[in-house]
């Protein structure tokens, strides 16, 4: 059977009540996380047949946590041990991983430990007709992005369909190489970007209107979603389907939420959403990618497509956790009640 094979960094996700609250309560939540394997655990929920590929280490710690991914109905085939360590990072709860509080403990990790030569590829990617990834991966080291550069190059030959969440952690780009000096390497590998007008000029250098803010107007946000979309595919042959992601804090606790997806020269663009407020931020892009490739693997209609992503998404920041528990009835029936109201 084909399968969508996710691969990145699973990591551990420790969430502290903020103000050393946890400390008082000695009491620490813990969430098994990492963007790919977040759009893995919803494509098996939505029951698309998909694998994981990351790298972890040979202890019971990590024995527990290929499991716990096997218990999600994901193919843990991907996986490769060597290493001592697995990727945690420390986010309060309530914030954004874009936030300045994030707390990243991933040096020396397993994943961090990859270089191009050290993985079979080709095993890698049996039995696999999609390959996803995202660019938290090459922003670790050179050598992990050689590694990734090396994985997309193989399922690029094999004519395996390759997609790419353009994630910019700024905070991870500490290797002395510009995000825009290794991205696009591997993006002319890519059928499927998903991102934001920012990420694209940070990863890709792209140009942004350092002025679109001031203007502030979705009409202003979706034609650049539009200029930018063009101009990706424009550099990068390969690329069919753009999709860009909107998402602005709407004081004093709620978000505003709007989507576009660019495929065969039309853009399409979807209904707005606002929430007055959040419950959990973490994994809400994870759940629109996951959305997107769903409704690209089964072929739906493009505005099909981007209903389903961003309605999921859009109900994943009301979830705590990483990944999403929503089911395609409950993304549909909302879906049916937004159309209704329109």
């Amino acid at each position: 059977m084909d399968k969508v094979c996710c691969f990145g960094e699973l990591l551990l996700r420790f969430s502290p009540v903020a103000n050393g609250e946890w400390i008082r309560q000695a009491s620490m939540p813990v969430f098994v996380g990492g963007a790919e394997l977040n759009v893995a655990t919803a494509l098996a929920y939505w029951q698309v047949p998909v694998k994981y590929s990351t790298a972890l280490p040979e202890n019971s710690l990590a024995d527990d946590i290929i499991g716990y991914v096997a218990d999600q109905g994901i193919d843990t085939s991907g996986v490769v041990r060597f290493g001592q360590r697995i990727g945690t990072y420390y986010l309060p709860q309530g914030t954004d991983l874009k936030n300045a509080g994030v707390i990243y403990d991933r040096a020396h990790s397993s994943f961090s430990e990859l270089i191009p030569g050290k993985v079979d590829w080709d095993v890698i990617l049996q039995d696999t007709s999609w390959l996803h990834v995202s660019a938290i991966s090459p922003a670790l080291s050179m050598n992990v992005a050689g590694a990734c550069q090396e994985l997309l190059a193989a399922a690029s030959a094999k004519g395996i369909t390759v997609s790419i969440d353009l994630n910019h952690r700024a905070r991870l780009w500490q290797y002395g190489m510009a995000p825009d000096e290794i991205m696009p390497g591997l993006v002319e590998h890519c059928d499927v970007v998903m991102g934001n007008i920012w990420a694209a000029n940070a990863l890709l250098g792209i140009a942004v209107d350092e002025h679109i803010h001031a203007k502030g107007q979705q009409t202003d946000y979706v034609a650049h979603a539009l200029a930018t979309s063009e101009a990706i595919q424009e550099r990068f042959p390969r690329c069919k389907v753009v999709a860009n992601t909107f998402r602005f804090d709407a004081p004093p606790a709620g978000l505003r939420y709007y989507t576009t997806l660019y495929v065969d020269g039309q853009q399409y663009v979807s209904t707005e959403l606002f929430t007055e407020s959040v419950v959990d931020r973490v994994g809400s892009g994870d759940c629109f990618m996951a959305g997107l490739l769903y409704g690209l693997y089964h072929k739906h209609a493009p505005q099909e497509v981007l209903d389903f992503a961003t309605v999921a998404a859009f109900g994943k920041l009301q979830e705590v956790g990483d990944a999403t528990g929503q089911s395609v009835a409950d993304i549909t029936k909302r879906i049916h009640t937004l159309t209704s109201l329109t």
